[in-house]
Formats: C-alpha cells, sequence, structure tokens
C-alpha cells in the first residue's frame, strides 16, 4: 500500500481572519484525494503586502518564517492564487542576494501548488462528490491564472458538481481591482474595474461567483452587496468540498 502524501496547507490571512470556511474546504479536499493533512502552527502572512509595498526587510523576514514551517511536507497547498504566487514566484527572487536562501526559496517553490491545480494536476482528481443546484459563474484571479497557470483545472471539478451549470463571463479573465494594496492606493480606479466585474456578472444570469482567490471574492462581494445583487460570492472550495451551509461571502451568520 503506498504511503499517502503529506500535505502542508498554508491557510492564507484572509481565509484565517475572514473566511475559515474555506481552510476545512481544503483540508476535506485533500483528504478526500488520499492526502494526509497537516496545518503547520507556525506559518504567518506570506509578506505579499510587504512585497507589495516595497518593504523587502519585512518581506524576507516573514518569507525566512514562511520556508521554515514548511520545510519536510511533501507537499505545500494553498488555497489562493496571489499567495501560491509569491511562494512559487517571489520568493526565489527576492532572495537573490542570497544564494543558500535562495536555493530553500527554490526547494519550497517546487513543492508548492495552488488547491484545485493540485488536486487535479498532482492528484488525478477528475470529480468531486457534491451537488449543488444553481448557475454559477466563475472569475479568474490574476495571479492564479498568470503566475500559476490555473483556468481549466477549476472548470473541470466544476463540470461535476451535480446540478452546476457553469455560465462563462464575457470576460472572466479581466481583473476584479482588488490588487492588494491597489485597491487602497487607486480606489476610483478599483472601483471602476469591479463595477465593470459585477455588470459582467450580471449579464450571465449566474445565482453564484465564484474565484480561487479571497482577496477578489471579498471585493466583488462587497461591491456586489452595495449594488443590492441578490447574487450570492463563494470560494470555489467550499462548493467542491459541498459546504453551501455556511453564509455566502457578505452575508451574516446564521
Amino acid at each position: 500500500m503506498s504511503k499517502k502524501p503529506r500535505v502542508a496547507l498554508f491557510v492564507t490571512c484572509l481565509v484565517d481572519l475572514f473566511r475559515p470556511s474555506v481552510g476545512f474546504a481544503a483540508v476535506k479536499l485533500l483528504e478526500d484525494a488520499g492526502c494526509e493533512v497537516e496545518v503547520p502552527a507556525a506559518q504567518t502572512c506570506c509578506g505579499q503586502p510587504a512585497f507589495n509595498s516595497g518593504d523587502r526587510a519585512t518581506t524576507e523576514a516573514l518569507a525566512r518564517g514562511v520556508v521554515a514551517a514548511f520545510a519536510g511536507y511533501d507537499h505545500v497547498v494553498v488555497p489562493s492564487g496571489s499567495c501560491g504566487g509569491m511562494l512559487v514566484k517571489h520568493y526565489p527572487e527576492l532572495f537573490a542576494h542570497d544564494p543558500a536562501m535562495r536555493a530553500r526559496a527554490e526547494e519550497l517553490a517546487s513543492r508548492c501548488h495552488e488547491l484545485v491545480s493540485f488536486l487535479t494536476d498532482v492528484m488525478g482528481v477528475r470529480e468531486v462528490d457534491a451537488t449543488a443546484t444553481v448557475t454559477a459563474t466563475y472569475h479568474d484571479s490574476c495571479s492564479g491564472l498568470r503566475e500559476l497557470k490555473v483556468k481549466r483545472q477549476p472548470r473541470r471539478l466544476l463540470a461535476s458538481v451535480r446540478g452546476l451549470e457553469l455560465a462563462e463571463m464575457a470576460a472572466p479573465e479581466v481583473c476584479c481591482g482588488f490588487g492588494g494594496t491597489f485597491c487602497v492606493k487607486y480606489p476610483e480606479v478599483s472601483t471602476k474595474m469591479v463595477a465593470d466585474k459585477t455588470a459582467d456578472i450580471a449579464r450571465t444570469g449566474a445565482a453564484l461567483v465564484l474565484a480561487g482567490d479571497l482577496g477578489c471574492l471579498l471585493n466583488i462581494a462587497g461591491r456586489l452587496k452595495r449594488q443590492g445583487s441578490p447574487v450570492q460570492v463563494r470560494h470555489v472550495a467550499e462548493v467542491l468540498a459541498g459546504d453551501l451551509g455556511t453564509p455566502a461571502i457578505g452575508e451574516p451568520a446564521a
């Protein structure tokens, strides 16, 4: 009998603080796929906000801690394209001046995967045991799409969800305007971008919008609520794990 792969879940700050149900959904999906899952207690922020703001000293300190916390696992899985992109693409360049640390960052990057792409591309998952009788649309987050090539994988698994119909937006790959600190630095531009995104969502007729990045989802949900839209917002992992009992993002707790 082959040994189960030992997988560490990188929870992310937004999941930890705003949407723990995504973390629980990720654990369920990974265990259903045959993984032994651990959540290292020493993990911290990946450092992306500091990195995007030019604070390399803080970013390096955080990155060193993350590299140490996730040493020794077969795989590191992240339910976020942006945090996953930080670990995979930006950690190695962050330590370009430190060959020994760069080698450790590259080794971590080689074991790090976005959640849904890990399920499909590494574990070979082709279907999930979930039901959601709803028309949904999917937003491709910038980092997941452009840095980690996540596009077909969520759609493949969503196609196996009983009762779910996927209605594509005209421009699912266009940024929603969140961009981490971008939405704070350029609020007017960000607001126009998310308004364009919610208009695109409305044209699909979908009752549910999904994505793999909680930052994008919080931004989209906020705009939809301010517009009085009934469209619900969820992380794709929640639907794939069969969790429709948790209130949608932006809705009051039951």
